[in-house]
């Protein structure tokens, strides 16, 4: 399985933000990413057989990207997050291969600011990865 936790360690390992977090943080620093599971639609990935014969599952993610009063600093730093996502290679995340990432929207989504006035976007990929 492809752990939240063990998304989050990815995405700090990246250099993007100061802090990377799961869940919900009363107090959101500025310049931080958050890490969220996203609700999917359809059948569950299940091979002929059970879960037991399914070579791979798939974790859908959003990634909220925190940053700070300064429209142009936010958008900077959520593209060059998408960026590394979309330039990555080959990725194993924790000890789980992941064979595809795939971005489920064409850029980061301006999705306004915060009651503080901190800009925020959004990006929403899947990690389709092998089960063991």
């Amino acid at each position: 399985m492809l752990s939240l936790a063990d998304i989050r360690d990815y995405i700090s390992g990246l250099g993007i933000a100061d802090q990377v977090y799961i869940g919900k943080l009363n107090n959101k620093k500025e310049h931080s990413i958050g890490v969220y599971h996203r609700k999917g639609n359809g059948p569950p990935v299940t091979a002929l057989g059970g879960v037991a014969q399914s070579s791979y599952g798939i974790r859908r993610i959003s990634l909220l990207v925190h940053w700070d009063k300064d429209v142009r600093s936010s958008e900077r730093a959520a593209y060059a997050l998408y960026e590394k996502l979309q330039n990555e290679s080959s990725l194993v995340i924790g000890e789980t291969p992941v064979n595809f990432l795939i971005l489920q929207v064409p850029e980061p989504e301006d999705v306004g600011t915060d009651d503080n006035g901190v800009y925020e976007y959004v990006i929403w990929l899947d990690f389709v990865y092998q089960r063991k």
